[in-house]
């Protein structure tokens, strides 16, 4: 787990190093970490053509002490300035971009870049911004992007990741303190779930589901699935409305729950179950919704995950209300953008930090805002930034598989903010062990096993 740092937060972190070791130090350990990416990226340094576009400022400073290590290994190295470089048209071996740092504001018109050029940046692509991750129109675009002390959040959200490439940190000395927002590393996995005793039977771990509607209970089978492949040792699926012959899932007990007997019938599940998920293809029925609306308010001491249709049925927040989950604050939400929307009343910003921390605020709840680089914030103001997914994630049905492992994962005794944010690294994770552009949805949880085997 490695620290996200904000640019205010990251000026004191800078700002101590120097009373302590001097600002030159610091510049020094910042150039030849740079060079070392760079000679990586190379090969080697003798005879290769490196042109350095170095700022007025720190980052600047950094660009020029990295031309310093790289012209001293024997590469041929010209320093401009940003003003240079905007005019220019570069062809090379490689660009080291060090015309803005974090504290970049405003417009930036990058060198037009050419043939096989790398771009290396330093700390963040300049015209990027740094919070926020918005990229200017000319924004450089690199292949490797070298940041120093703790990583930034526009690193990881809006057009930031398509800007950076591969992201290296390198802490140069700087003693980061331990703060609010995080990002996970596949050594976060290891031991992250509670084994099972010796004496564990099926009711240890078991997941109650409120998902799926007559005819259309695909997205309830994927997040049975889900959860039975993240642990659950026992899942009880049903509906208000649904048959319990409407389910045909060998490994998960059906359920016929009534309209009326709703609140009375999930009470009494849950005096056995350790998890509650709701929403996955409930439908947007009336009916429906106002009983699972029920349901979710009347559930006191279960955690529960609520998604998809069981967004809708809670409804929107009000500025004037208190929290909406103060009865239970046990309660996982995983909205979209646009199921954010819904409950906020408007979409993310480009802020998406905020905005999910807000939500969590205003719900009393854990927020698990979905997106290519996951947001998953408390109440309290913690954030997880999850990064671990591919883009094969982008096809129906695997958000029901991620309501699924959450919910095994609560029932294994996870606190609902880990619970939501390992169960997001594993859900990405697994993605990646699938070879090819074809995956589905149901491929998941078979590879969602396999990584916590690996775990």
């Amino acid at each position: 787990m490695q620290p996200v740092v904000s640019v205010e937060q990251m000026r004191e972190i800078d700002a101590r190093a120097i009373a302590r070791d001097g600002l030159d130090r610091l510049i020094d350990r910042a150039g030849y970490g740079a060079a070392m990416v760079a000679l990586r990226m190379l090969g080697g340094a003798y005879g290769r053509r490196i042109v350095v576009v170095a700022g007025k400022g720190h980052n600047g400073d950094d660009a020029r002490s990295c031309a310093r290590v790289l012209r001293a290994r024997g590469a041929h190295v010209a320093v401009v300035s940003v003003e240079e470089a905007t005019a220019m048209a570069i062809e090379a071996d490689l660009v080291v971009d060090g015309a803005f740092g974090t504290g970049f504001r405003g417009d930036y018109v990058a060198p037009r870049i050419l043939g096989a050029t790398k771009v290396l940046a330093l700390d963040i692509a300049s015209g990027v911004d740094a919070m926020t991750g918005v990229a200017s129109p000319g924004a450089v675009r690199a292949d490797v992007t070298v940041t120093f002390g703790a990583y930034k959040p526009g690193l990881f959200i809006n057009d930031g990741p398509s800007h950076s490439g591969e992201i290296i940190l390198d802490r140069i000395g700087l003693q980061v303190d331990a703060r609010g927002s995080w990002l996970l590393e596949d050594d976060d996995l290891v031991g992250a779930v509670p084994g099972r005793s010796a004496d564990a039977h099926k009711w240890n771990r078991a997941v109650l589901i409120l998902a799926g509607s007559p005819g259309m209970t695909g997205a309830a089978h994927l997040c049975a699935l889900g959860a039975l492949r993240a642990g659950a040792s026992m899942v009880r699926l049903g509906a208000p409305g649904v048959s319990a012959g409407d389910y045909d899932l060998t490994e998960a007990v059906s359920l016929a729950i009534s309209f009326e007997g709703a609140v009375t019938e999930v009470a009494s599940e849950l005096a056995r179950c350790r998890a509650l998920i709701v929403g996955p293809g409930l439908s947007l029925d009336p009916a429906v919704l106002r009983a699972t609306r029920d349901v979710i308010f009347s559930v006191t001491g279960v955690p529960i995950v609520i998604d998809a249709d069981g967004l809708s049925a809670i409804g929107t927040i009000s500025a004037t209300d208190g929290p909406m989950f103060s009865h239970n604050p046990n309660v996982i939400v995983t909205p979209h953008d646009g199921e954010f929307a819904r409950l906020f009343g408007r979409a993310p910003s480009v802020d998406r930090i905020g905005d999910a921390q807000s939500l969590a605020e205003r719900l009393g709840a854990v927020v698990l805002l979905k997106g290519p680089t996951t947001i998953v914030a408390g109440a309290a103001g913690e954030v997880f930034l999850i990064n671990s997914g591919s883009s094969t994630l982008a096809t129906a049905g695997t958000g029901d598989v991620l309501s699924g492992v959450i919910g095994a994962l609560l029932a294994s005794g996870l606190a609902p903010l880990r619970a939501a944010a390992i169960g997001a690294y594993l859900h990405g994770r697994a993605s990646r062990l699938f070879h090819g552009s074809g995956l589905i949805a149901s491929d998941l949880p078979a590879l969602i096993a396999q990584m916590m085997g690996q775990s």
